[in-house]
């Protein structure tokens, strides 16, 4: 059984070093030892000066273990990175006589009663009412789940279910309880709309963690602005980003809301195909931000839809010869336009296509009326 858990390197100086399969393992052994040494010495592990209590009345050892339950959730949240997150679930869940049950012979029981883990779910809950980080609210809503409670997201549901939520009122709690429920489904996460849940900017930043997780998210005249383009932007270099299609089409996102956005299209990370950016009051002047997007060689974008904005014919032509020069070596594709049309009160339209297989297209489009 040690070797699924442990699984020998080779260190320094020739020396043999143990390292765990999946740091899960080693975030549960980390609990699970915080929890122990608690109850079978009353030290406080978290405690910067450890505390040893008295475990004279019963009473008093079910109110610390609470007290050791608040000391992990605060802990929890001052980390900038989450490292403590699943730790304090596994703490959280160890508390469970459901749990210790199955840990017969690793744990002391403590026939902890529900009253402490009801203080420890009203102090998850008063921290959620404030304004946390969406990760650090999260992680808060599966540390309830480990306590058994889903009270908040059971509220929500039925909002969602009946057609009767409104985000305008919305708690800082709710929106977290929003959030947890969108990301756990497959469906919402396919394809997110805004429109669905209110068509405004301040909701796109509260449900930002889920239009990161989605591949497909419509975002089209919902009023944003250019501090969208800067949240999108971040969404947009994350390395865990699965956004592969983003219309922006309708919004007044101008020529510095683009140049955010196009920050984050030149991420390495960024793993978006397709973006429309129709009607964007965009110019020449944004045109010239998404040159070196269009153009770096990480580039998955394959269609960008520029139509129905003021780029002017420089700002095309650069975007053109950009992307036809950067995205692909020599070996690679090329790109060559089909279709091209100018003159009186007509448009314009640019669209080029890859001219060898695989299949796929890069369209290019500018419309102006003149």
């Amino acid at each position: 059984m040690l070797t699924q858990v442990f699984r020998e390197e080779s260190g320094l100086y020739q020396d043999k070093v143990f390292c765990f399969i999946h740091l899960s393992l080693q975030e549960f052994l980390a609990a699970l030892h915080v929890h122990q040494t608690f109850i079978t010495s009353g030290i406080n592990l978290l405690e910067e000066q450890q505390q040893i209590f008295c475990w004279s009345k019963g009473l008093k050892k079910k109110a610390n273990l609470h007290h050791l339950h608040q000391r992990a959730v605060d802990e929890a949240l001052k980390s900038p990175n989450g490292h403590l997150d699943l730790f304090l679930r596994f703490l959280l869940g160890l508390s469970l006589p459901t749990n210790q049950s199955l840990l017969q012979g690793l744990l002391t029981q403590t026939g902890s009663s529900s009253q402490t883990n009801k203080k420890t779910v009203q102090y998850i809950k008063e921290k959620l009412s404030k304004s946390l980080s969406a990760e650090r609210s999260i992680n808060l809503f599966h540390c309830l789940n480990e306590l058994n409670d889903s009270s908040l997201v059971e509220q929500i549901q039925q909002s969602l279910r009946s057609g009767s939520l409104s985000t305008d009122g919305l708690s800082p709690a709710q929106w977290s309880a929003l959030v947890f429920i969108l990301l756990s489904s497959e469906k919402d996460l396919k394809e997110f709309d805004l429109k669905k849940y209110s068509a405004s900017e301040e909701a796109l930043l509260k449900l930002l963690p889920v239009v990161k997780a989605s591949n497909k998210a419509l975002l089209s005249g919902c009023g944003l602005s250019e501090r969208s383009c800067g949240a999108l932007s971040s969404v947009l270099s994350s390395q865990s980003s699965s956004l592969t299609h983003l219309d922006l089409s309708h919004n007044e996102l101008q020529d510095s809301g683009v140049k955010l956005l196009s920050s984050g299209l030149e991420s390495p990370h960024c793993q978006l195909e397709v973006l429309s950016l129709s009607g964007c009051l965009v110019s020449e002047e944004g045109c010239a931000s998404l040159v070196s997007a269009v153009s770096s060689k990480s580039s998955h974008l394959r269609e960008l839809d520029l139509s129905y904005n003021h780029p002017g014919a420089s700002g095309v032509e650069k975007l053109f010869w950009s992307s036809t020069g950067g995205l692909w070596s020599r070996s690679g594709p090329r790109r060559r336009p089909i279709q091209s049309h100018s003159g009186g009160q007509s448009p314009q339209l640019h669209d080029w296509r890859e001219s060898s297989d695989p299949p796929g297209q890069i369209l290019l489009q500018y419309q102006r009326k003149l």
